[in-house]
C-alpha cells in the first residue's frame, strides 16, 4: 500500500509537470519517435495505483475488523499477479531469445548493457529464471499468509472446539467454555510435611 502511494505521488507530480517527467525515446533508440509516458498512460497508471491502494486498504480493514469478505479482492489480486509472473517465467523457458531481444531494446545509456549482452544466452536465461523463481517463491509465501489470515478470520466465529498444539507430536483438545466452567474442581493435594 505504501509503495502504491509513493507511485501515486510520482504519477500525480508527473501529471502536474509533464515536461519534467516525460520520457521521450528518439528514433535512434527505437527506430521511431515514441512518447513512453504520455498523459493517457499516466492517467491509466494513476487509476491502477488508486485501485491497488483501495484493494490493499480493504484487506487491511478486513483483517483488522475480522471481516473475511474484505480480504478476498486482495487475495484474488495476488493470485492474478502470481499467474502473470508464472507466465513470464514460462515464456522465458519457451523463448529464451527474448532475454537478448529485451536487452537490445534498452537505451544505450543503460549501465553495463554491453557487458550483460556479451554474456552467454543460457547464463542470462538461468539468471532470469533464478530471479523470477525467487520472486515467485516469495509471492507464494505471501499468498499463503493471506489465505491463512482469511481462513482464520472466516473460521473465528464458527469453531466450537479450540485446538492447542503443544509440540509437533501432541495436540490437546480444549473443551468449549461452558463445559470447562461446569467441570467440578479437583480435591486439593495433600499437605506437604517437613522432613
Amino acid at each position: 500500500m505504501l509503495i502504491n502511494a509513493v507511485v501515486l505521488l510520482i504519477l500525480l507530480s508527473a501529471l502536474n509537470d509533464p515536461v519534467q517527467y516525460r520520457y521521450h525515446l528518439t528514433s535512434s533508440e527505437l527506430g521511431t519517435d515514441i512518447d513512453v509516458m504520455d498523459d493517457a498512460n499516466i492517467c491509466i497508471a494513476t487509476a491502477i495505483s488508486l485501485l491497488m491502494i483501495l484493494i490493499c486498504g480493504m484487506a487491511t480493514y478486513g483483517a483488522y475488523k475480522q471481516h473475511a469478505a474484505w480480504i478476498i479482492p486482495f487475495f484474488c489480486y495476488q493470485m492474478f499477479d502470481f499467474a502473470l509472473n508464472t507466465l513470464v517465467a514460462i515464456s522465458v523457458v519457451v523463448y529464451p531469445n527474448t532475454v537478448q531481444d529485451y536487452l537490445q531494446q534498452l537505451p544505450g545509456t543503460f549501465p553495463y548493457k554491453e557487458d550483460i549482452m556479451s554474456t552467454n544466452n543460457m547464463c542470462l536465461v538461468f539468471a532470469v529464471l533464478l530471479f523470477i523463481g525467487c520472486i515467485l517463491s516469495f509471492k507464494a509465501y505471501l499468498i499463503g499468509c493471506v489465505w491463512n489470515c482469511y481462513r482464520y478470520v472466516s473460521g473465528r466465529g464458527t469453531t466450537e472446539v479450540l485446538v492447542y498444539v503443544t509440540t509437533n507430536d501432541t495436540t490437546v483438545l480444549l473443551p468449549p467454555y461452558e463445559e470447562a466452567i461446569a467441570i467440578p474442581p479437583k480435591d486439593p493435594p495433600p499437605q506437604y510435611m517437613e522432613a
